[in-house]
């Protein structure tokens, strides 16, 4: 069941019908059935594996918190964290390593006899909350926030379905609170919801599914031998669709939760105005970035030991997030890269992120900002081709299509092709940058008084518009719902 999917709407406009209408603790009990329904609609099979591991991690939790022995608790920490990572590990990761062992045999002659004979099939959204689970488990641990009162609402939390799939990876102490406590029908914070589906559409059937033509195109050698322009073409196009479908994504997973009293945190705050990798990964999926910094960078020792030991937990923190990825070296090299890049971009002292105010002091400064995003905005778009490549071998290959600098008139076409899906965009990023804004119009109360309710109503009609005109007509799955 897609987000961008007529079926889904269905489902979300029954569920929100329904839901209003219905006590706190039904309604809590009808979006735990929801959620089940929506994630047996992948592979019912996989309710089990969620099931059994939040019916473990709650009575864990609740044996964490109230245990004063030691070395119990810690016990029961290690056995959550070994069964979550565990699963995660085996499910995900299980054919990575017998590739790799039959490609290492391979090279002795013996490939053949480690050929699996198992290939396991990845449960949809495991890596997202196998991490809001372990988040959980560790914040109670550390004695961070009180254990969840009841297993309704601590299952809830786990499988509401707008986050299920792709996240954003929800915070317990932000999102377990709103389980256990009544939601009130707010006709503002609806309207907010349905803006944020809206310019989610956009994103993600106009911009992204558009420029997947052109980067499938360019990736899987349709459009001829590679070459300087096709390489950029097909990065560029890439590095719009990755953005435009995860923040799409994003946008309507919050919109959704919106539609029925929740909050989820923000994920995406214009990620391709970033003036340094530190600053790219505050604003790309914030989420992960921040689950990452919490629950690994700083429990390997962050900033605490030493320059040197700085820089080595940024690379090891990149890397492992590069692997959560997904189990393919081409994403252990993303990972490297980008760890590599910010322990570099440290290690020299390189550290231009300065205040909008500073930035717009002198046409200097401007222009000095402009440059570093650029040159950021690339390092990135170089990573995006390892993310991008099924294999090692087909990144490089890619890669060396930026020593033949041929070009064809018919690249133009492509060029104009993706400045038309990737410009709206870009215009869009630089407003919502401008007025620190998540959608346009935003700060405008939509009850507030007329001209601003119609402002928004009408930017809404023209994106949906736009959707209905120039949704590709080869969509694409939305490219998180792999991991």
């Amino acid at each position: 069941m897609y987000f961008d999917t007529p079926v889904y709407f269905v489902f979300l406009t029954l569920i929100t019908l329904a839901y209003w209408r219905l006590q706190w603790r039904a309604q809590n009990v009808l979006l735990v059935a929801a959620s089940y329904f929506f994630y047996g609609w992948w592979n019912w099979r996989f309710l089990f594996l969620m099931g059994g591991s939040t019916l473990v991690d709650y009575f864990l939790a609740a044996q964490i918190a109230k245990s004063s022995d030691a070395r119990k608790r810690r016990l029961f920490l290690v056995v959550s964290l070994v069964m979550n990572f565990g699963f995660l590990g085996a499910f995900k990761y299980f054919n990575f390593f017998i590739d790799s062992f039959s490609h290492v045999a391979g090279w002795f002659g013996h490939a053949e006899r480690l050929a699996p004979v198992l290939r396991i099939v990845l449960p949809a959204g495991i890596s997202f909350y196998t991490f809001q689970a372990v988040a959980y488990i560790v914040d109670v641990y550390h004695r961070k926030m009180e254990p969840a009162r009841s297993l309704l609402d601590y299952a809830l939390f786990i499988s509401f379905f707008p986050h299920l799939v792709a996240g954003p990876i929800q915070r317990p102490a932000h999102l377990l609170p709103q389980t256990q406590s009544p939601r009130t029908f707010d006709a503002g914070r609806v309207f907010d919801g349905l803006m944020l589906i809206v310019t989610g559409l956009f994103r993600k059937c106009v911009v992204a599914d558009n420029c997947a033509l052109l980067a499938n195109g360019v990736f899987n050698g349709n459009l001829g031998e590679l070459n300087l322009p096709l390489v950029l073409l097909g990065t560029y196009a890439f590095a719009w669709q990755i953005y435009g479908d995860f923040s799409g994504y994003s946008d309507i997973a919050r919109g959704s939760a919106q539609l029925l009293g929740f909050h989820f945190m923000v994920n995406f705050r214009q990620p391709y105005l970033a003036t340094s990798l530190s600053d790219l990964w505050r604003r790309w999926h914030i989420s992960l970035s921040t689950w990452l910094r919490d629950y690994l960078y700083i429990p390997l020792g962050g900033n605490r030991h030493g320059e040197a030991n700085t820089q080595r937990n940024l690379f090891l923190t990149m890397l492992l997030g590069g692997l959560w990825h997904g189990a393919n070296w081409t994403f252990v090299i993303w990972g490297a890269l980008h760890g590599a890049g910010l322990a570099v971009a440290r290690w020299l002292g390189f550290q231009p992120e300065t205040s909008a105010r500073e930035n717009a002091a002198t046409s200097f400064s401007t222009l000095k900002r402009w440059l570093a995003r650029i040159a950021v905005f690339h390092f990135v778009c170089l990573g995006w081709i390892f993310f991008r490549a099924t294999s090692v071998n087909e990144a490089f290959r890619f890669l060396q299509g930026l020593a033949r600098p041929t070009w064809l008139p018919q690249y133009w076409i492509a060029l104009q092709f993706l400045a038309i899906f990737t410009v709206p965009l870009f215009l869009l990023d630089l407003r919502l940058e401008r007025f620190q804004e998540e959608y346009p119009f935003e700060k405008l109360k939509p009850f507030g008084g007329a001209l601003s309710y119609r402002r928004r109503a009408i930017f809404a009609a023209c994106l949906l518009l736009a959707v209905l005109i120039f949704a590709a007509t080869e969509p694409s799955a939305f490219i998180y719902f792999q991991f």
